[in-house]
């Protein structure tokens, strides 16, 4: 157990959303789960992102989530950023948009490749402001037209 992780509210399907959650991220796995009654529901699941600690509490209704904690997952290339999208989104969950979304659980996560934080912080600030303005327009990032924003493309990349 980690010193420090981070616990989000549930009303229900913790552990079947976690197992999705560990399905997606290379090198994750399954911790721990508190079931009060054996062979009952879950009450407490805990599992890690590529090593990152989490704990999923199933605490009933009165709390949802919210866009005020998200899970952001940087991305290498546009096909992990596919992937994740296209698995975040199905069944139920909710494009936004720069990079933001929805899963099916209420979960707000944000998928950013990891050329924008480099384009956003570079020591080009025109650059990075012709980035900011091109993902703000997205939804899915699409890095290729994030990369001709960088360039200072004017060309249309879809």
């Amino acid at each position: 157990m980690t010193k420090v992780s981070t616990c989000l509210w549930f009303e229900k399907d913790g552990e079947e959303a976690a197992a999705f959650y560990v399905s997606l991220i290379p090198n994750s796995a399954m911790g721990e789960i508190f079931r009060p009654e054996p062979g009952g529901p879950a009450l407490v699941v805990t599992f890690t992102l590529d090593g990152t600690p989490f704990m999923l509490l199933m605490g009933g209704p009165e709390f949802q989530q919210s866009e005020a904690a998200s899970i952001v997952v940087s991305t290498d290339d546009q096909a992990e950023t596919d992937r994740l999208w296209e698995r975040l989104t199905a069944d139920g969950g909710k494009p936004s948009q720069c990079g933001w979304l929805k899963d099916k659980y209420g979960v707000s996560w944000q998928i950013v490749p990891k050329v924008i934080p480099q384009y956003l912080t570079g020591p080009d600030r025109a650059a990075a402001g012709r980035v900011m303005s091109a993902v703000m327009g997205m939804g899915k990032i699409d890095v290729a037209a994030v990369e001709a924003a960088f360039r200072g493309s004017t060309e249309a990349v879809s």
